[in-house]
């Protein structure tokens, strides 16, 4: 089968293992069944802006045109680090987009993708996030007011506990488990003064820390994982192609190589299976 269209990251559903399918043109297409046989994915050399459709020349942030990257709030430099959230200061690019999204609740959570990780994310991209990351195990630990305290609280925790994924390392394979629980517990108590000087500051219904949450276990649909790790990128190799071994995060794994779904959204690809 050949479908000709512009992609978008990979959609997930939480099942065991994960159920991925890849969004093309109109089309999505189921890439479980695709795994243990030969796939080809051709850059047509078209790039179409995710947002506004535009043609660009060069992608930014994941599927952006340069007008959107430098306009949308959802492309600002406080999606990446929340603390630097600048609404009270009347400057957001798109107030009614940060009331919308960053005005509810957020969640600070532990991970294991290529070892144990902090991050944060809001309600409604739960599961997705950790899915996203290739997380083998995840667990909200507070539960805060709006973004920009979830931000203030994942500072106080990157004290001790890393907030980036080795993704060559999280792509070689699954990660030895971790007590999340007790890493929770340990953190909380190092960190509760410094998270007390919130509630202090910003009342008690700021930040809630979340005793009882559940661990959430997930699987990977993979065959194989490779040895070394060559990252393929589209606009060096228009043409990447091989057997299709497994997939995690947003990264199709081929005997020849992995590459980042997420990363050439809006990038029109010939698809053959």
């Amino acid at each position: 089968m050949k479908i000709t269209g512009n992609i978008k990251k990979l959609k997930t559903e939480l099942v065991s293992p994960i159920s991925y399918s890849l969004p093309i043109g109109e089309e999505l297409v189921p890439v479980n069944e695709l795994i243990g046989k030969s796939l080809s994915l051709n850059f047509e050399g078209e790039i179409n802006c995710i947002n506004c459709g535009r043609k660009t020349k060069k992608s930014f942030q994941q599927g952006y045109c340069y007008p959107c990257f430098q306009t949308l709030a959802e492309c600002d430099s406080c999606l990446i680090k929340p603390e630097l959230c600048h609404y009270h200061e009347g400057t957001c690019r798109e107030p009614k987009w940060g009331e919308e999204h960053c005005f509810q609740d957020h969640y600070v959570y532990l991970a294991n993708t290529s070892g144990l990780k902090v991050g944060i994310t809001r309600q409604t991209n739960i599961p997705t996030r950790w899915m996203d990351q290739g997380a083998t195990q995840a667990l909200p630990i507070y539960r805060t007011r709006d973004r920009l305290l979830s931000g203030q609280v994942e500072v106080i925790l990157k004290q001790h506990v890393a907030d980036k994924t080795a993704w060559q390392r999280m792509l070689k394979g699954e990660p030895e488990p971790i007590d999340i629980a007790a890493a929770r517990d340990r953190f909380h108590k190092e960190c509760e003064k410094e998270i007390n000087e919130i509630l202090k500051e910003s009342g008690d219904d700021a930040v809630s820390f979340l005793a009882n949450e559940k661990i959430i276990e997930i699987k990977y649909p993979v065959q194989q994982y490779p040895e070394k790790v060559k990252s393929f990128n589209f606009d060096k190799t228009p043409e990447v192609g091989g057997s299709l071994m497994g997939i995690k995060g947003q990264y199709l794994l081929l005997d020849t190589g992995v590459l980042n779904i997420r990363k050439f959204s809006g990038y029109k690809l010939t698809v053959n299976y």
